[in-house]
């Protein structure tokens, strides 16, 4: 076995629910060149954990087209350079999925059955993500388990930072801003360092979050400090190193949940409409509070265009309870100085 190609042309949180088949084909095949089809900003940073060692430049959300990957192989013709022994399906259950691997010519496909792939497990639609892949890369002997999605432990390194993380890829799985807004303020109230986090594109909604339109800089409902709003300005390794080295994550379900997973972080996690018992964590459970008032058998339309009411009925009161046990306690000289009347006394004059 020389060359094991797999296909994962999804964001961060897909790529590190993939970590332990990744894991568990790089022991089932140390000596082959394991390259995998992503986003070059998620791949380039796996190459440089180690967990491949090559990435093909690819992107595509679901159905993916069946050209893909000989489109990605054009456009980067140095990265794939010899026959693909191997090729693994860890992005669907296609079958353009599937299709676009065997447009490559390798000598076996490993990937869930369909119509023109009989030969494959069957496919579970409420299984766990990871256990998906898990179960996948069993066909070919390569070991892995829950475990291997944990990536590190800071242990003590670990700080009193609090980072909020109030966007998602689409409108039903984006709690509210202004209930975000109160979970900042109450958390700085409280006298911890919040930072806001997000991509270039949610800047508006993090300054917002942050508290950066109030142009007294003073936070409404007691708060006498800003969050630090750093959306758009982190690279992943970088956000991850944040989050890895954070008291705590609160975010919803989204692809920075998984970090914290990977790195051992507590969190605070919104569910809807996706369901945690297929995108939730799996290992450290103790450290991770997931939020999902659902009925039971519940199943909403994570590509709807408004909020969904199971993420709408989490309150604020809700992620603050659950976000308080895990933060660490501060002591006198840490918290803000209060008046008589309960709310923060300024710092200085004019502040």
């Amino acid at each position: 076995m020389r060359t094991v190609l797999v296909v994962r042309a999804l964001g961060l949180g897909d790529a590190l629910v993939a970590v332990p088949a990744l894991r568990g084909l790089r022991r089932r095949f140390p000596a082959a060149r394991l390259v995998m089809a992503c986003p070059q900003p998620v791949g380039g940073w796996l190459q440089e954990l180690g967990m491949v060692d090559a990435v093909l430049p690819a992107a595509g959300l679901a159905p993916l087209s069946p050209d893909l990957l000989t489109r990605a192989v054009a456009a980067s013709p140095e990265v794939l350079t010899e026959h693909v022994d191997l090729a693994v399906n860890l992005h669907g259950n296609g079958p353009q999925s599937t299709a676009a691997l065997w447009s490559l010519h390798p000598s076996r496909v490993v990937a869930f059955a369909g119509p023109d792939h009989p030969d494959g497990p069957a496919w579970d639609r409420d299984e766990h993500d990871a256990d998906r892949w898990i179960r996948l890369v069993a066909e070919v002997g390569a070991p892995c388990e829950r475990r291997d999605l944990v990536l590190g432990d800071v242990g003590d390194r670990r700080g009193r930072t609090v980072v909020v993380h109030p966007g998602a890829a689409s409108p039903a799985r984006r709690w509210p801003a202004e209930r975000w807004t109160a979970v900042v303020r109450a958390l700085l109230a409280d006298g911890h360092d919040v930072v806001v986090t997000g991509g270039s594109a949610e800047r508006s909604l993090c300054a917002r979050v942050a508290g950066a339109e109030e142009q007294d800089g003073a936070g409404r409902g007691g708060a006498d400090r800003r969050a630090r709003d750093l959306s758009g300005a982190l690279d992943l390794p970088a956000l991850v190193e944040l989050v890895g080295g954070a008291g705590a994550l609160l975010c919803g379900d989204t692809g920075v949940a998984h970090v914290a997973t990977a790195t051992r972080t507590p969190s605070v996690l919104l569910f809807g409409p996706s369901r945690p018992a297929q995108w939730g964590p799996l290992v450290d459970l103790e450290r991770h509070a997931v939020l999902w008032p659902a009925p039971a058998g519940y199943r909403g339309d994570p590509h709807a265009e408004q909020v969904d009411p199971v993420l709408a009925a989490i309150s604020v009161d809700d992620v603050l309870a659950a976000a308080r046990p895990h933060l660490q306690p501060l002591r006198a000289d840490d918290r803000p100085a209060r008046d008589p009347a309960g709310a923060p006394a300024r710092a200085a004059a004019g502040s």
